[in-house]
């Protein structure tokens, strides 16, 4: 079946603060030109709003800047930082580094603690006011092109395949949306910003990405133990040393308090589930007070480009850019990624007005990147540099590292490290490892996967392809099981892979991988994880996944 058209100035791919920011932007300039300009914003998720995950406290730098009036418009940024607080963890104790010693990366003075999936649906809304057309429901799941090899714009995926992949009796065919230029905002490990970043050799001459996987929950907190405001960030236990991570605990209105741990994906013992490790975290005895009379009241899970602006690709492409997360603009030691995002998205739309009033299209937006290396989030980003290559040398050593170049040198160092390596190919094998021992869940303050999940709010239709595919079905089994005692089961915080013994017909058992897609909250850790980069996750049908209310 053919497939319907449609035609627009700009398309934006990714319905996240990168994506919503540009199609504001954009409608700005077009109203202040009198020009006339059609944008419109795919977004995969039932809803703006709905695949949105993020710790976050928000530096907002750059919606003073697009929005100066947000507080007078009704944004849902209620809640101002009023104590920040950075713990080393043992076994056992604590060690509060006092906020004199704290870096500035580490300080959070002006900044809110909010859920994004809220300022995102506030967001879509200013961007629909403006004339912005928000299609949700409808994921981008493939990459067109001119004839001459530009980016013509992306076709939704066909609704109603069943799972051989021939249409049902629901079958809808997808739609084409062109644009002159087409902006990717997928967030991190976007599923066409990879292809487009091979496609158009984006990433030569720069590190390579490294990422690290946020697990979440959101709580309901005692009120006797709430404090709007709080902002808690922890390092060491329940990790060795030399493996990256911490946590998050970001205390918000109405009682509700964000909690979180954060695993950097270049771990290497196998037989590390950063699921596990975080319940293991809320059980320490410093954490623990703080869940005890509440209640969990949502999970969700996302991976995060970490390398910061040495990993960065190049940017432009003929026909369209990569902005957020997308591009990997997060800075790593702030973490924070939501005003880069916001700031990203409307350079590039700033670019793609210039190039549209100038009666282009389809060519590189240079003056993006541009815009970017004259901006303030160009040299934040590059004060930071060295952030992720220091505490990749482990904990005690990186943070004496990051506090000389951040609190002595003010991000002045004078070298420049680099990435060499990534994170699939970090794991080591299982017999050079050392199993790890995690503790059953209690189900009051420690859960197992599939529970979470259910309040994930996740839902795929059964009958359709699966879009976690396998380039080659005897990789699981054959080396992931055999060399690495299968870690996809362990790095995925959706009891997604599993493990199953069968019988064959001589009765005979061999082990085959289980793929319960369904449960998928759509975080990217095997796409990244993956040690032979076997699993591809592509988009499943529009409109499924997390249906995350306040992430």
């Amino acid at each position: 079946m053919e497939r319907e058209s449609m035609q627009y100035d700009v398309v934006i791919v990714g319905g996240g603060p990168a994506g919503l920011a540009a199609g504001i932007r954009l409608k700005q300039l077009a109203a202040e030109k009198q020009a006339e300009l059609s944008v419109c914003v795919l977004e995969k998720g039932s809803e703006v709003g709905a695949h949105i995950l993020s710790g976050a406290v928000l530096d907002p730098r750059t919606l003073n800047e697009l929005l100066p009036d947000w507080k007078a418009q009704g944004a849902p940024i209620r809640t101002p930082v009023i104590e920040d607080r950075f713990l080393m963890l043992t076994q056992t104790g604590s060690y509060k580094t006092p906020e004199a010693l704290l870096p500035a990366c580490f300080k959070n003075h002006g900044n809110y603690v909010i859920s994004l999936g809220a300022v995102c649906r506030w967001l879509g809304q200013k961007a629909e006011e403006m004339g912005v057309e928000i299609y949700p429901g409808f994921a981008a799941a493939e990459l067109l092109f001119n004839d001459d090899g530009s980016v013509k714009g992306v076709a939704t995926g066909d609704m109603g395949l069943g799972r051989d992949g021939k249409p049902t009796a629901n079958h809808q065919v997808g739609m084409e949306l062109h644009g002159k230029y087409t902006l990717f905002a997928e967030g991190c490990r976007g599923h066409l910003g990879r292809q487009l970043q091979d496609r158009f050799s984006l990433r030569e001459g720069v590190d390579p990405q490294v990422y690290g996987i946020g697990i979440k929950e959101l709580w309901e907190l005692d009120p006797s133990k709430h404090t709007p405001g709080l902002v808690v960030h922890t390092a060491g236990w329940p990790l060795d040393p030399n493996t990256y991570g911490g946590s998050f605990m970001y205390h918000m209105e109405d009682n509700l308090a964000s909690v979180g741990y954060v695993v950097g994906l270049a771990y290497t013992n196998p037989y590390l589930s950063p699921f596990e490790e975080f319940q293991r975290y809320k059980t320490h005895p410093v954490i623990r007070p703080f869940f005890e009379g509440g209640k969990r009241v949502s999970y969700g899970a996302r991976a995060i480009a970490a390398g910061g602006i040495m990993a960065l690709p190049k940017l432009v492409f003929r026909g369209g850019c990569l902005i957020g997360d997308d591009a990997g603009f997060l800075n790593a030691s702030r973490i924070k990624g939501i005003h880069t995002g916001l700031k990203s998205g409307m350079l590039a739309a700033e670019a793609a007005f210039e190039a549209l009033q100038a009666s282009r299209e389809g060519d590189e937006l240079v003056r993006y990147p541009e815009a970017f290396k004259e901006s303030w989030m160009f040299e934040e980003l590059w004060q930071a540099r060295n952030f992720k290559q220091w505490m990749a040398k482990g904990l005690y050593l990186g943070s004496m590292m990051v506090g000389i170049e951040q609190f002595l040198l003010r991000g002045k160092f004078p070298w420049t490290l680099h990435h060499k390596h990534t994170d699939h190919e970090m794991l080591k094998p299982a017999s050079e490892s050392a199993p790890i021992a995690y503790p059953k869940p209690d189900g009051i303050l420690t859960f197992d996967r599939l529970s979470s999940v259910f309040l994930s709010n996740t839902a795929h239709e059964e009958d359709q392809p699966c879009h976690l595919t396998l380039k080659d079905a005897s990789v699981p089994v054959g080396v992931n099981l055999a060399r690495y005692a299968g870690p996809e089961a362990r790095y995925c915080p959706a009891g997604v892979y599993e493990f199953v013994k069968q019988t064959d017909d001589e009765g005979n058992e061999t082990d085959r991988l289980q793929i319960n897609a369904s449960n998928c909250v759509h975080c990217k850790t095997c796409d990244i994880k993956d040690p032979m980069q076997n699993i591809v996750w592509v988009t499943p049908q529009g409109g499924e996944g997390p249906n995350y209310p306040n992430m």
